[in-house]
Parts: C-alpha cells; sequence; structure tokens
C-alpha cells in the first residue's frame, strides 16, 4: 500500500479532525489492512485475452512468478548533472567544491567537482534512521541521539544537496535533544537545519521548542504547544510527531480515550508523516486497545506496526505484543 496516495489534502485535514475515536480506529484499521489500497480511476474496457495455445503432451505447467524483493540501491552517492555518479564517502565538501579523496572510476585523488554541477543524492536510506525514530519514541532519546552521531559526521557534507539523508536524520536528533532537555543543543542544532533546510526556520525548530518545556511549565501549557503543532499550517511529519506527543502527554493526565484519538490522528490524519511514525503510534494504539479488552481490533494494528517498522525496536515491540494477543 502506498499511504502517499491516501494523504488528505490540506484543506480536508480539518474534516478528518472532526472524526470521533471510533471513526478514526475504524480508518486506521482500513489502512491497516495488507491489501488496501488507495482508490483509483475506472480501468478502460480490457480487450478479451487471445485463447491460449495448448500445451504439448508431457510439457509440465509454468510456475507462477515469484515476487521479488525490492531491489537495493546501495550506498549513498551524488549523482552529477551528466548521470555520472560516486559514492559519498569518497569525496569531501571544501568551499563550493568537492574534493576527491579516493580514487574511483575516471576520478583521481585530489580532482574538483563544483558543488553547482551536483544533481542529487541517491541511495538506501541509511537504517539508522529508522532505528533511532523507534528508540526516541519508545523513552530512549539517548540512544537514539547517539546511534545517529556518526551517520550525521558522515553525511554533513550531502546536507545542502536534494534528496539528503542528513537532514531527516539531524531534525531526530533535535527531537531527541529536546526530549532530554537539551536547550542549548537544540539551539544549535536548529540553525545548522535551518540553514539547509527549504523553509527557514525550519518547522522541526518549533516542534523541539515544544518538546523542550520543563516539567515545571504547566502540562496543559505543554499540552496546547504540540496540540497548535497539528493543523495544515505545519508539515505532516511535524503534525505527526506532535500528536504522538500530545497523546504521552494526556496519558499522564489518565485521558485515555484522548491520548488513544491522538495516537490514532498519527497513521489516519498524518500518514505521509512517516512510515516509522505510523507504526509506532498504531504499536500504543494497540496496547491501549489490549488493555481495553478489545483483540481483534489490537492484533490489527500490531500486525500493521509490525510491517511500518522492520528491522528496529519497534518491530520487536509489536511482535511481543502480537505474540501474546494473537
Amino acid at each position: 500500500m502506498k499511504l502517499r496516495a491516501l494523504t488528505p489534502p490540506l484543506p480536508f485535514r480539518s474534516v478528518l479532525l472532526s472524526l470521533s475515536t471510533g471513526g478514526l480506529l475504524a480508518l486506521s484499521q482500513a489502512l491497516a489492512a495488507p491489501d488496501a489500497a488507495a482508490p483509483t480511476a475506472p480501468a478502460a474496457p480490457a480487450k478479451p485475452a487471445a485463447p491460449a495455445k495448448p500445451a504439448k503432451p508431457g510439457t509440465p505447467a509454468a510456475a507462477p512468478a515469484a515476487a521479488q524483493p525490492p531491489t537495493a540501491l546501495g550506498p549513498t552517492q551524488i549523482v552529477l548533472q551528466n548521470g555520472v555518479s560516486l559514492p559519498l564517502s569518497a569525496v569531501a565538501l571544501k568551499g563550493e567544491n568537492y574534493e576527491v579523496k579516493v580514487e574511483t572510476g575516471r576520478f583521481e585523488v585530489g580532482k574538483t567537482i563544483p558543488v553547482t554541477s551536483v544533481d542529487h543524492v541517491f541511495g538506501d536510506k541509511p537504517a539508522a534512521i529508522n532505528q533511532a525514530i523507534a528508540l526516541v519514541l519508545t523513552g530512549k532519546p539517548v540512544d537514539g541521539r547517539k546511534l545517529l552521531i556518526p551517520l550525521l559526521a558522515e553525511h554533513k557534507d550531502s546536507a545542502k544537496l536534494p534528496g539528503n539523508f542528513w537532514l531527516e536524520a539531524a531534525r531526530v536528533s533535535l527531537v531527541a535533544n529536546a526530549l532530554e532537555g537539551a536547550g542549548p543543543q537544540c539551539d544549535s542544532l536548529g540553525k545548522e537545519i535551518s540553514a539547509v533546510s527549504p523553509v527557514s526556520p525550519d518547522p522541526f525548530v518549533a516542534l523541539s521548542k515544544a518538546l523542550v518545556m520543563h516539567k515545571t511549565v504547566k502540562l496543559a501549557d505543554r499540552q496546547a504547544a504540540l496540540k497548535a503543532l497539528t493543523t495544515d499550517a505545519q508539515p505532516a511529519d511535524v503534525c505527526a510527531y506532535a500528536s504522538f506527543f500530545l497523546a504521552r502527554l494526556l496519558q499522564e493526565e489518565k485521558r485515555d480515550a484522548e491520548a488513544l484519538e491522538a495516537y490514532l490522528a498519527v497513521p489516519c490524519l498524518f500518514p505521509s508523516g512517516g512510515m516509522m511514525l505510523n507504526g509506532m503510534a498504531q504499536l500504543k494504539a494497540a496496547e491501549f486497545l489490549t488493555a481495553a479488552d478489545r483483540r481483534s481490533e489490537a492484533v490489527a494494528l500490531a500486525q500493521s506496526a509490525m510491517r511500518y517498522t522492520k528491522d528496529t525496536l519497534g518491530h520487536d515491540l509489536a511482535n511481543d505484543l502480537y505474540q501474546s494477543i494473537k
């Protein structure tokens, strides 16, 4: 299922926000279904298929084609405007040029490549990003932040290029620092992010300010700061994080019904905020439903959470829950 196709248009979010918890749960279960798909336009009438030729006697029937796993993209590359690419690890940013530090292909050590001649970054998303998100969302921000330190250093030189992985990793690190209460670090990292973000200040700066509020601040004020970031004015990933952490604050006040609604809002209202956020929110919702003895609904959400959080702590936790209630 391609969640992007199911992302509600911005003007429509306000309508979805009026859904009851039951409505959000129904929508979340529909999104969680393995065979769920976005509505498509009616297909043109198909031409009648030509009758198959009879097989010769003794000829074995052809086996159905096996589903092929996604093709790995490989290590991170910078792709030049002429289509030539080279590993990000083979170059170093020096001013307005990349300098080749490891001979690769036709590029000799010391050769310079103008930054303006680089088109984009290409490669598999580093696994550490999703692993860090899972840690941050399960109350382990220190571990998540530490996991991203080498990745941020490795990808820093590509931060201004389209398709880079540094920006998402830095935003996750910013959230982790905010949860640790590290205000000065948030200010510093927020400036670095805003310097390369398409929007300045970057929307995650506002999210970090809401999360870094000390526990001496009234709970109602902290909740209001996060709720203000779940509007159409914010990008989906900021809304998703804000709704997730709003749910956590609501739990502190034992406002379980509202907390469940906030968790369900992540995959239902802000699905393009990220598969990891969707899965982790579904896991939390499944825990609520398990406690309420709503087993079938909890099972469906736990299964979906497992699909969205592969190779992370989130998957392990979702699997543990699923095994205990299936």
